[in-house]
């Protein structure tokens, strides 16, 4: 009864609240020496007393448990009130708060907040456990051995789950957050399924015909799973060759001829030299596209579809049932995003119930051990605001990821970081392949302390050695900023890393808003479209609609 009195503190001085506790207390008192009873009335006022009680004892335990842990701040923010800290919820009929929401007025320039690191890698939970070993996995002793010369020590969430499936011999489809080891989860069952075709054809393979292939939309891409891929098949007797664009009419005049097992191939030099068949795509057995959501963008898609429409998928006729092992050409897609036009994609090449989709649960969602910080710009501040981010991390030689949303904006960032004596290498699209050869090669070696680059680093590539990414042109979509995100925290990483975002336009400001609601809500990221050509075609195509009615 005493809890009773402190929580509604308005009855206390009630007449009628008293007569209730008094006729109780004479009845209880009473009760064992005699019949008489509570009045009903009485007895239905004092149950109504109680509910009112538990009620607000249970509104009170609600609003302790949505303030969540006051000691671990999940985002941390210029003005302390927006603060949210772990375990902190909303009441789903209020607006969310978001640190973010006064930033399209140019007041706000000079406000931030940061995301922190509040978990730890996902990709690598419940990695601590016994049982999960590269050992149990079914691949074989002299795949396991190179595997751990290349310090593999456990595999990730995605391998254990991918590298079983992968070699059952089905279509898959493995989707995974960035930095989560998805090269070694295909490369890994397709090399021990060559070594294994090889022993049973027994005759030598004609000349650049290929048993493996792995698609890949970028020549840096292609470079660097040929070096893991090559690495590990050396010692199994499996030849393994890259194939990227640059010289195209001399390797069509003059093809460089010799038994290969594995072929790693950009998509532009692949469709031309399978097209006049220096490359003899008839002993095929298993295709993997990396990056599928890049390759599945309209941008690279009819080339992509028109070489995959040519060869012999497994479970393409829907007509007959799916048996325990397809036949045919095995196909794995690899991707970190989901487009959402896969099927309407893949549906005429095809069955879909032949294709296992495998993912892991953090797909699409903020990278929890990964600090990401959102600073509020304009035009004046934006260039000194890089300024003094890059020059305190090349004090403490932290290699940096510069992103830009075009190339002559990251042409322009490589010239004024090298005028200002801070060493910087310069990759992007607009560049000639001959230009581009090795510059990515030469940032991991640590030959300059800073990438400028644009998208064309964001897909794929690992680097391990990077310590701070920093969007000096913040991304237009979600799949570009995961994407981004994904260069630094990866497994295998020697720095946990940090992303620093500048923001500046409204449409910056609208996506920064998107994230940060989805991790106070603890959310996946909505409308992750990875098809981004497509995007701004429809958006060209509404805003001629427009114009036309007009």
């Amino acid at each position: 009864m005493r809890l009773m009195w402190n929580i509604i503190p308005e009855l206390q001085h009630s007449r009628q609240l008293q007569r209730l506790f008094y006729i109780q207390k004479r009845c209880s008192s009473v009760e064992q020496f005699s019949v008489i009873r509570m009045p009903v009335e009485t007895a239905k006022q004092l149950e109504r007393l109680k509910f009112k009680v538990k009620k607000a004892e249970r509104m009170q335990l609600v609003q302790n448990s949505r303030k969540g842990d006051c000691t671990v701040p999940v985002i941390s923010c210029k003005r302390k009130e927006y603060n949210h800290y772990l375990g902190q919820s909303y009441n789903k009929f209020t607006e969310v708060p978001l640190a973010s929401k006064g930033w399209q007025h140019l007041k706000a320039v000079g406000d931030y907040f940061t995301i922190n690191s509040h978990a730890k890698n996902p990709s690598v939970e419940g990695s601590e456990e016994d049982h999960l070993c590269f050992e149990s996995l079914g691949l074989k002793k002299d795949l396991l051995t190179e595997i751990y010369k290349l310090d593999f020590e456990k595999p990730t969430n995605i391998q254990a789950l991918a590298i079983p499936h992968v070699l059952e011999g089905k279509n898959t489809f493995i989707t995974a957050e960035t930095g989560n080891g998805k090269t070694l989860a295909f490369l890994a069952p397709i090399l021990q399924q060559i070594a294994k075709l090889k022993i049973s054809m027994g005759s030598e393979l004609p000349f650049n015909s290929p048993l493996g292939l792995v698609i890949v939309p970028s020549r840096e891409l292609a470079e660097q799973i040929f070096d893991v891929a090559r690495r590990l098949g050396d010692n199994l007797g499996i030849s393994v060759q890259v194939l990227v664009g640059g010289k195209t009419k001399k390797k069509m005049l003059h093809p460089e001829l010799a038994q290969q097992d594995l072929l790693i191939a950009t998509v532009g030099a692949l469709s031309k030299l399978t097209t006049v068949r220096v490359w003899n795509t008839d002993y095929l057995r298993h295709v993997v596209m990396d990056e599928a959501d890049t390759l599945l963008d309209d941008s690279f898609s009819e080339k992509v579809l028109h070489f995959i429409s040519k060869l012999p998928v497994q479970g393409a006729n829907e007509e007959t049932q799916q048996p325990e092992i397809l036949s045919g050409v095995q196909l794995t897609l690899v991707a970190a995003t989901m487009p959402r036009s896969l099927h309407t994609i893949l549906h005429p090449l095809l069955n879909l119930e032949s294709l296992v989709h495998l993912t892991t649960p953090h797909v699409n969602r903020f990278m929890p051990h990964v600090p990401q910080r959102f600073i509020r710009v304009n035009r004046n501040t934006k260039t000194d605001q890089l300024m003094k981010l890059v020059s305190r991390d090349v004090k403490r030689n932290i290699p940096i990821v510069i992103f830009c949303n075009d190339s002559k904006t990251s042409d322009w960032i490589s010239l004024f970081l090298n005028e200002n004596n801070i060493s910087c290498i310069n990759l992007n699209g607009a560049m000639k392949a001959v230009l581009r050869k090795g510059r990515f090669e030469a940032f991991q070696e640590g030959k300059a302390a800073v990438l400028s680059c644009t998208d064309i680093a964001s897909r794929g590539l690992d680097t391990v050695k990077a310590g701070h990414v920093i969007n000096y042109n913040f991304p237009s979509y979600i799949a570009d900023y995961i994407h981004r995100c994904g260069r630094i925290g990866r497994v295998g990483s020697k720095v946990p890393g940090v992303v620093t975002n500048l923001v500046h336009f409204p449409n910056e400001v609208e996506l920064v808003q998107r994230i940060e609601y989805a991790v106070r809500k603890n959310e996946p990221f909505h409308n992750v479209n990875a098809n981004i050509t497509r995007i701004i075609t429809n958006k060209i195509e509404k805003k001629l609609e427009v114009k036309m009615s007009e």
